[in-house]
């Protein structure tokens, strides 16, 4: 069966409870909060500082961390430029369908690429989409390296890797810009929800 039959037979059905009525139920304004930086910048670490303070409000949260996606939803694919966007596009996906069940949905992914970033904000209505650049020198990067990446990627282990033989297009007008260096995780994540806070999330 061609692709183009196969989407001739697929039809969007609309349901009585709809992402309005998801969000009022849960008292808050459903987003995704779309960590990006190098690895090693702390975009998971803020992440879940983040998630814990949105919990202690009360508030309705899904944090999906890059790791971990790729231990199931994105198994299968590897680091190309080509995997990584599809990686970034499945996330998208399944941030959309938390969205649209009044979820603040947190996303730790360093998602190099301008085009793939904005692909998945092209997917949402504005204001769902908060882009966080976690901004960490390189070199403060390196020097955590707590999974030995960097010193691999130095020595011709691993290849494509973003900073060093991949690069990294850092966000242009991201709604949140931290710059992780000489600053707390408590500082940082407090950004993040003085951000929601002032403009409505909740």
């Amino acid at each position: 069966m061609g692709e183009a039959m196969r989407c001739n037979q697929v039809v969007w059905q609309s349901f009585p409870v709809n992402k309005k009525t998801r969000s009022q139920l849960l008292g808050q304004r459903p987003c995704v909060l779309w960590f990006t930086g190098l690895s090693g910048s702390g975009k998971s670490t803020i992440a879940g500082a983040v998630e814990s303070m949105l919990a202690e409000r009360l508030l309705h949260t899904y944090l999906m961390d890059g790791d971990n996606v790729r231990h199931g939803l994105c198994g299968d694919l590897g680091f190309s430029d080509a995997d990584r966007a599809e990686n970034i596009r499945r996330v998208g996906e399944i941030a959309s369908l938390m969205i649209d069940a009044g979820l603040i949905v947190l996303t730790a992914f360093i998602s190099p690429f301008c085009s793939n970033r904005n692909m998945v904000r092209a997917r949402f209505e504005e204001g769902d989409f908060i882009e966080i650049h976690i901004d960490t020198p390189l070199s403060i990067c390196e020097s955590r390296d707590s999974k030995g990446l960097y010193k691999k990627a130095r020595a011709g282990e691993i290849s494509n890797f973003t900073g060093i033989d991949s690069p990294y297009e850092a966000p242009e007008t991201p709604e949140i810009h931290i710059q992780n260096y000489n600053i707390s995780v408590q500082m940082a994540a407090e950004q993040v929800i003085d951000y929601l806070s002032q403009n409505g999330y909740f």
